[in-house]
């Protein structure tokens, strides 16, 4: 199972280029797809889920053109937007049992099977009788993803499914995406790098709707290496300075001082040194390089 994105284009009425002319391929387990907010992420996810229509381009699952065939792209897509809404007054095990209906789940042993290895599943068993108005932030997304894996989906795309999570909910939410089977496409979209390092084993970086960067991690890092160079700053004026003079990728307080990090293809002194890179190293430095050059 491979997904195939060619050359597509949206643009809104407001005028806002959300997308330009991206091409990717997508294959089996989990792909990472990153870039800050406005960049194109879930405008991309939209149209993949058949929700909006781009202007232009292709995409295809196999030999399914998605643009073309959209009832049968959903019965085999679980979908976890951004914003994921509930009927609060519900149970988890009604709800599903509503929504594993409409998947087409029409036996009803087949489906309480289903429903009940769900909600096991995503940890929400003990609690399965609540509202999910009583649920938690982390309650809400696991619940999200337990409809999202109804009648085994062979596409599964999560958009930003931890932003808002506490560390622990968070961790237990990755675990759970992990445990997906690896026969299937899934696609996390999100701003938060560590969710792409942990998890992805292939990923893009994307912004203003262009693709930046496309491969596994691991390539991603060889690009960078011997490139990003580092430096404790004890004043601002000092701080200020670098803006000006280097290419800065990123900036972080360590008790109390800044260490900045920059990007120079060439060895530096005054103090630099050659930081360890990271996959943040990866993901700012093609942001801020695609943003010098809009």
């Amino acid at each position: 199972m491979a997904l195939r994105i060619a050359n597509l284009s949206k643009t809104y009425p407001n005028g806002v280029r959300a997308l330009q002319d991206l091409s990717l391929n997508i294959g089996n387990n989990m792909f990472g797809l990153l870039g800050p907010n406005g960049a194109g992420k879930s405008t991309l996810m939209r149209t993949i889920a058949t929700l909006q229509e781009p202007d232009s381009g292709e995409i295809w699952l196999d030999d399914l053109n998605v643009l073309k065939n959209k009832d049968a792209v959903r019965q085999i897509l679980g979908y976890l937007p951004q914003e994921f809404g509930v009927y609060p007054k519900i149970s988890a095990l009604d709800l599903l049992h509503h929504l594993a209906v409409m998947k087409g789940i029409h036996s009803p042993s087949q489906r309480k099977e289903t429903v009940e290895a769900l909600l096991q599943q995503t940890n929400l068993w003990d609690v399965r009788k609540k509202a999910l108005s009583s649920y938690s932030g982390g309650m809400k997304q696991r619940f999200g993803i337990a409809q999202a894996l109804l009648a085994n989906p062979k596409l599964i795309i999560v958009d930003e499914p931890t932003a808002g999570l506490d560390p622990t909910e968070r961790n237990r939410f990755l675990n759970l995406l992990s445990s997906i089977g690896q026969d299937t496409v899934v696609i996390l979209s999100t701003h938060i790098v560590d969710d792409v390092k942990e998890l992805c084993p292939r990923m893009a970086i994307i912004g203003n709707g262009k693709l930046l960067l496309e491969g596994t991690p691991s390539e991603s890092l060889e690009v960078l290496r011997g490139r990003i160079w580092t430096k404790i700053v004890t004043s601002q004026a000092e701080l200020s300075e670098i803006e000006k003079t280097f290419d800065l990728v990123s900036t972080q307080l360590t008790a109390g001082r800044h260490q900045v990090r920059v990007y120079s293809e060439q060895p530096l002194d005054q103090g630099f040194t050659p930081a360890d890179i990271g996959l943040e190293d990866v993901y700012f430095t093609s942001i801020k390089h695609q943003q010098k050059a809009a």
